[in-house]
């Protein structure tokens, strides 16, 4: 079987606002027939996003996370609070299912099995448990939460690599009460950037999602990029 070809654009540190404006232009493309499949790599800047499911957050409650130097934002994917910010590897995979399996249920599957094979290859054993994500013991390493329109995907995972894990103390993560988070860096007990992890994302993400990723066009990536951050100031 022909590989199905998947565009990688590396989008470096950027801010959560300028990353959703991206994802939103890439998903209209989908739809307005540019059939092209993109997986975005990105780190952004201190940012505490709830997904729709979360109904409990208050006025008082926005601003205390925001007093913490992080932004606070509202979006459409599933699941519930989680933070993004420096050290941590985001990954949003625009694809059409249609081209892979149109179920949603085994798209999410190939993402954690993605992560898992990613731990395997750092030698940590990393599982799925009840709860979203991918756990090490009863600890996150890696959160899930994912968006579906007319089976295009937006949204994606968050691995923490030598994330600051004090940010998370702010928050009840995704929603879990008695569970922890972790990164690569706290499980191997050395530094893991995302620089390391990147190839070895990207080697794990081809074989699970039997794919070859190649580079966006450098032109239109950094067109995409600047309209990003354009919007978002």
């Amino acid at each position: 079987m022909e590989s199905r070809i998947v565009k990688l654009i590396w989008a470096g540190r950027m801010g959560y606002k300028a990353g959703l404006y991206l994802q939103k232009t890439l998903v209209d493309n989908h739809h307005n027939s540019n059939q092209e499949n993109t997986l975005v790599l990105i780190e952004h800047d201190p940012v505490y996003t709830i997904g729709i499911r979360d109904k409990n957050y208050t006025p008082e409650d926005i601003k205390k996370l925001e007093a913490t130097g992080a932004e606070f934002f509202k979006t459409n994917r599933g699941g519930l609070i989680t933070f993004h910010g420096p050290g941590q590897l985001v990954a949003y995979p625009i694809l059409n299912l249609k081209q892979f399996k149109p179920s949603v249920k085994w798209y999410v599957d190939q993402i954690e099995k993605t992560v898992i094979r990613l731990c395997a290859e750092m030698g940590i054993k990393a599982e799925t448990s009840p709860h979203t994500g991918v756990w090490v013991d009863d600890k996150k390493i890696c959160a899930i939460g994912i968006h579906g329109s007319r089976f295009i995907t937006s949204h994606g995972l968050a691995l923490n690599c030598n994330t600051d894990l004090s940010w998370f103390e702010h928050i009840v993560p995704c929603g879990i009460e008695g569970k922890g988070v972790t990164s690569l860096s706290d499980q191997l007990r050395t530094e893991v950037t995302i620089d390391d992890i990147v190839p070895i994302f990207k080697n794990s993400f081809q074989d699970q999602f039997k794919c070859a990723l190649v580079d966006y066009h450098p032109g239109k990536a950094s067109e995409l990029l600047r309209a990003a951050v354009s919007y978002s100031k």
